[in-house]
């Protein structure tokens, strides 16, 4: 079976997953199936909402990577650009405090954009004009980011409210459907909505072609009058502009504070999503929901007290799951060609 065969299989096999999952669902908390422990474990209104909402981050996060690496640039520094994004985020919502609970939240989310966005220029500026290993300064950002929030975190500075769930009239009186997916904060509807945009972005514009053409064949790209290293430039931005939006999501919206170290790994399964999904942002939710499902059923089990094991047993879940998905999974996908090369324009310093 060739690799396109292999990819419409699992395609096909995903799409049956998530309507058996979602029948399972519906029939768990609106029958007397909702009288099994484990059935609610597994398929409770609680831990498909705690699903989502730990979906959102690493949904981001994957975008970030997939506007980065489609355009050739690898990007292994989401998780320092998450917690950058985080960190700003705080400090943006405590210096503001005083203002509209409304005003402040939104000055935080703007900050949290912009702080991504420089941490994606960093990350180009390094890796396209001064020639650095990109693995190397995706390491760089991470360090810089978990330096630089450690030192500068005021651990008595406290940021006062966060993003309200938003309900949407009429969706949200769907049962069970309505109960997770429409009564949901902002910034959980803009993550949704941004993989619809980028996925559009990518496949079906200007924008897009040539952006996957730079990741493709820059030459080729070059040869027709498409400055390579401005798409670069500006995909990276873009994206740790979202991968900014994942560590704000987690302040303003999630947590409500900032915590040092706070983003957990994220960064890093963002990236499983993102080879997981094939550089496809439909496919990088697909993953991220997976990924997003083994933390919540983590918790459901931990809540439910269902099992005798360790809780640090219990605790490693995602991370094996990410592991297994990606270890298994790798070989069927494939990088854009030129992924982690240096184009040099002929007759220009960059």
């Amino acid at each position: 079976m060739t690799k396109n065969g292999v990819l419409k299989k699992s395609q096909w096999i995903a799409g049956a997953l998530a309507v058996a999952a979602v029948v399972m669902a519906v029939l768990v908390n609106t029958t007397a199936l909702g009288q099994y422990t484990w059935l609610r474990v597994l398929f409770g209104v609680s831990a498909l909402n705690f699903t989502l909402r730990a979906s959102v981050p690493l949904v981001l996060g994957a975008l970030c990577g997939i506007l980065c690496e489609r355009t050739g640039i690898i990007n292994i520094g989401i998780e320092g650009m998450m917690l950058a994004g985080a960190f700003a985020a705080f400090v943006a919502k405590v210096a503001t405090n005083d203002w509209p609970l409304l005003a402040s939240l939104l000055f935080g989310v703007a900050i949290a954009l912009a702080v991504g966005a420089l941490m994606g220029l960093l990350h180009a500026t390094l890796s396209i004009r001064y020639r650095m290993d990109q693995i190397i300064s995706g390491t760089v950002i991470i360090i810089l980011a978990a330096g630089t929030s450690a030192y500068l975190f005021d651990r008595d500075a406290v940021a006062q409210g966060k993003f309200g769930p938003v309900r949407i009239p009429l969706l949200a009186d769907i049962p069970v459907i309505g109960d997770i997916l429409f009564q949901n904060p902002p910034i959980t509807y803009m993550a949704l909505l941004l993989v619809v945009i980028v996925h559009v972005g990518l496949f079906y514009t200007r924008w897009g072609l040539r952006s996957r053409a730079c990741g493709e064949h820059p030459r080729a790209a070059d040869t027709v009058g498409i400055n390579v290293n401005r798409y670069r430039y500006l995909n990276t931005m873009l994206g740790g502009a979202l991968a900014g939006l994942g560590g704000g999501f987690l302040v303003l919206e999630a947590v409500g504070q900032f915590q040092e170290g706070m983003t957990a790994g994220r960064g890093f399964i963002s990236l499983a999503a993102m080879i997981f999904g094939n550089w496809n942002p439909f496919g990088a939710l697909a993953a991220a929901t997976l990924f997003g499902y083994t933390q919540a059923l983590q918790n459901e089990l931990l809540l439910a007290g269902v099992t005798q094991a360790p809780r640090q047993f219990i605790s490693m879940l995602p991370y094996v799951v990410t592991i297994v998905a990606v270890s298994g999974f790798v070989g069927r996908v494939r990088p854009p060609a030129a992924e982690g090369k240096v184009y040099e324009t002929e007759g220009s310093s960059e």
